[in-house]
């Protein structure tokens, strides 16, 4: 299948992207120092880390399963999951990983907006928990007192948003095509208003995937560290908690391809007043990238070898999943 040109340019777009945020990287900072980091790190070191980064994302497609209420085979989230984390990184013009994992998913099994809120929750879910995550570590950063009164009322004002938002969206889907029944899409609005309704009927499972979910993102910050550690970044474990989500959530801005540029060069902004050196976070963030793209290559390898591809998984429109 041929790339539409719109995909292209919008992948060469965020192909620049990253090429003006590393060429200011590497223009401001020591080459020297940053090479220097990357020989630090051993290859056993580097090895391990992305194996349980693996097992983490293990966990993100099991959690991603259970919102869809388990509807699919585990194998089939499985793989569905790592064929988006491989469109994320190496597929030029995609829709995005999410729409890669819909696509597969919607292709086994045939419900658009089950697929859809599961989707959505699942990312809600995810930004909540690295919200809530950043501002912990800026509530022990700022010891006692008002500071961290302050962060915790934010974190739990960020999470009661999201909360109200997943339990109103359909009421107010309802009201809105009820009122004005012309807006378009109002079957697939009021169908996915329904599937997040079932979502909203079952808390306890919202709860503990909102838990999962800030746990996986906990141990990837502690793989984090470890890859920064050899390198020469040492910061307090609560810094890493509140710059390494905020760059994460930075570096998803569809401006690069993957963050690549973009979050480390965020990453070293937030770490840089507690103490680390740019060069070192910069050689650190490299190297995570490395992990990053070699699972989305497993990925890719993963789903070639089930008889798939990449640009098969993903739906021209949004009609063909909810349909």
């Amino acid at each position: 299948m041929a790339i539409p040109a719109r995909a292209l340019k919008t992948w060469a777009i965020r192909a620049a992207g990253s090429a003006v945020a590393l060429a200011l990287i590497f223009w401001f900072l020591p080459k020297e120092a940053i090479l220097q980091g990357f020989t630090r790190l051993s290859l056993p070191l580097f090895l391990t880390v992305l194996a349980v980064f693996l097992l983490c994302h293990l966990a993100t497609a099991t959690k991603w399963w259970l919102l869809m209420d388990r509807a699919i085979p585990l194998a089939t989230a499985l793989r569905a999951h790592f064929a988006g984390l491989a469109a994320n990184l190496c597929l030029p013009g995609a829709a995005g990983g999410d729409a890669v994992r819909a696509g597969l998913a919607h292709a086994s099994l045939r419900d658009g907006p089950k697929v859809a809120a599961a989707a959505v929750g699942d990312r809600m879910i995810d930004l909540v928990g690295l919200a809530c995550l950043t501002l912990w570590g800026l509530a022990v950063l700022g010891g006692q007192g008002a500071n961290r009164a302050l962060a915790l009322a934010v974190s739990g004002f960020v999470f009661a948003l999201a909360v109200a938002g997943l339990f109103l969206f359909p009421a107010i889907a309802r009201s809105l095509w009820g009122r004005w029944p012309g807006l378009p899409a109002k079957a697939l609005a009021l169908r996915v208003a329904d599937a997040f309704a079932a979502l909203g009927r079952r808390p306890l499972l919202l709860l503990f995937t909102l838990v999962l979910s800030a746990a996986i993102q906990s141990v990837l910050i502690w793989l984090s560290v470890k890859l920064a550690e050899p390198v020469g970044v040492h910061v307090p474990l609560a810094a890493w908690f509140f710059a390494w989500p905020l760059a994460k959530i930075i570096a998803t801005l569809p401006i690069s391809l993957g963050g690549l540029g973009v979050r480390e060069s965020s990453l070293a902004a937030l770490l840089v007043p507690f103490g680390a050196g740019a060069p070192e976070v910069v050689a650190s963030g490299l190297a995570w990238q490395g992990i990053l793209y070699l699972a989305g290559a497993l990925g890719a390898i993963l789903l070639v070898a089930s008889g798939g591809a990449l640009r098969a998984a993903v739906p021209r429109t949004i009609t063909e999943i909810s349909e």
